[in-house]
């Protein structure tokens, strides 16, 4: 059960209720909405880690899958398996990720960077140097950039979901997902 009610439609000012009508109903948004401040530049981060960055989408979804499993973030590993597929990343992959076998020699030696730099970030303030010369070895400076930005993101977007139980959603997915309170309620 969420922590935090939905906030008030009444106390959303004329114009982030406008923006907001132009997405589609999410618990997430409705928590990300007690902000009103904050809600619509973040929202418009997300946009544009999806339209303006070099990343390739299929390493943006490692990166963000990496996240996830990293900072036990249900809503968002479900929001973004589907998205992950469509941009290539295999169900083999996927798997790898949420087991955090990240060393597996069934990763291509881009994808096992990328992911374990990724935890790295995650776990730590301070990626060792082999691991970055490494990452610096398949990313661009720019890219480098990137990936942190997205790490940072969906870190954020996680806790947000995690701290105050958001209702886990699929977006992208026509099947019901379910949770552990719908699988005990069967």
């Amino acid at each position: 059960m969420p922590r935090l009610t939905d906030p008030d439609p009444n106390a959303i000012p004329t114009d982030v209720r406008d923006f907001l009508s132009a997405l589609p109903p999410d618990p997430m948004v409705k928590m990300l909405t007690h902000s009103v401040g904050t809600v619509t530049p973040f929202i418009q981060l997300a946009r544009a880690q999806f339209t303006a960055l070099e990343l390739p989408a299929r390493s943006r979804e490692l990166v963000i899958l990496t996240v996830a499993e990293y900072t036990g973030c249900e809503f968002v590993a479900a929001q973004h398996r589907p998205m992950s597929e469509a941009a290539g990343v295999d169900q083999r992959t996927r798997e790898i990720i949420s087991s955090q076998r990240i060393d597996s020699p069934d990763l291509s030696a881009y994808d096992r960077t990328l992911i374990r730099f990724t935890a790295e970030v995650v776990r730590s303030p301070r990626v060792p140097d082999e691991l970055f010369d490494q990452a610096r070895q398949i990313l661009s400076e720019r890219e480098i950039v990137e990936v942190l930005q997205v790490i940072g993101y969906y870190w954020s977007f996680g806790r947000v979901a995690t701290a105050l139980n958001v209702e886990i959603t699929t977006v992208y997915g026509d099947e019901p997902l379910l949770t552990d309170e719908t699988e005990r309620a069967d």
